[in-house]
């Protein structure tokens, strides 16, 4: 399996491109603030298909050259229905503007083909079998997305901003609860085995056992309800 991953724009937010292998079908997930460029250079380094671009959640940082992207190679974008506004009126996501400037760069609203992502789900894309997890907390609409292990290589998670290494996705911003997210670490980040890579939606990789260890958020999720702290404010 082929991952290429890059971090991109004004908030370092974390693009992934991935396919079977060099020259075939991909799937892009979460072009976000001038990523367009770093998405046209991976895919002809790797002489890649875009058949999809899949969001885990719809902050601005996450979903700003979706229309471009999608634009460019005719492919339908992917997102939970909590979080499709987003894409249209990205500072009501916010709670306030992010400025005349940073808009000015912006492409705003929907591409031509929006599909709705379900808890649950398996997408059947690129000759890849995506599992997706609603997990809110960060946003209403935050969902995950997991490529199951083979015998070579371990399961890949792909956590958006419910888990960083170290950390978690703040909470503070409008649709954000601490307590949502505390229950969607514990509903589908411990249930993982220690092995599978955590990819997430800003910083570096890391895996489930290493933030089972270290990770406090994650300790706090594992004890119960009542137990967590005030989540940190990590991500847009």
């Amino acid at each position: 399996m082929l991952i290429a991953g890059f971090p991109a724009g004004a908030w370092g937010t974390n693009c992934y491109v991935v396919a079977p292998a060099a020259g075939e079908e991909c799937v892009i997930i979460d072009p976000g603030h001038q990523a367009t460029q770093g998405v046209e250079d991976t895919l002809a380094k790797h002489r890649l298909k875009p058949v999809a671009v899949i969001l885990t959640h719809g902050h601005i940082d996450h979903v700003a050259s979706v229309v471009p992207v999608c634009g460019a190679h005719d492919v339908p974008a992917w997102i939970h229905p909590e979080d499709r506004y987003m894409m249209s009126d990205p500072e009501k996501a916010l709670g306030r503007s992010i400025g005349q400037p940073l808009m000015g760069e912006l492409t705003i609203g929907e591409p031509a083909d929006v599909r709705e992502l379900s808890d649950g789900a398996a997408l059947a894309l690129a000759g890849l079998r995506f599992t997706v997890a609603h997990a809110p907390g960060h946003t209403r609409g935050s969902v995950t997305f997991r490529l199951p292990d083979s015998s070579d290589v371990p399961s890949v998670f792909f956590s958006g901003d419910l888990l960083f290494a170290g950390s978690v996705g703040r909470t503070d911003l409008p649709g954000g609860s601490t307590a949502e997210l505390y229950e969607s670490l514990a509903r589908v980040c411990l249930p993982l085995d220690d092995s599978t890579v955590v990819l997430s939606g800003h910083g570096p990789q890391t895996t489930i056992g290493r933030e089972r260890a270290a990770n406090p958020y994650l300790g706090e999720a594992a004890r119960g309800p009542g137990a967590g702290s005030p989540a940190p404010r990590r991500g847009m």
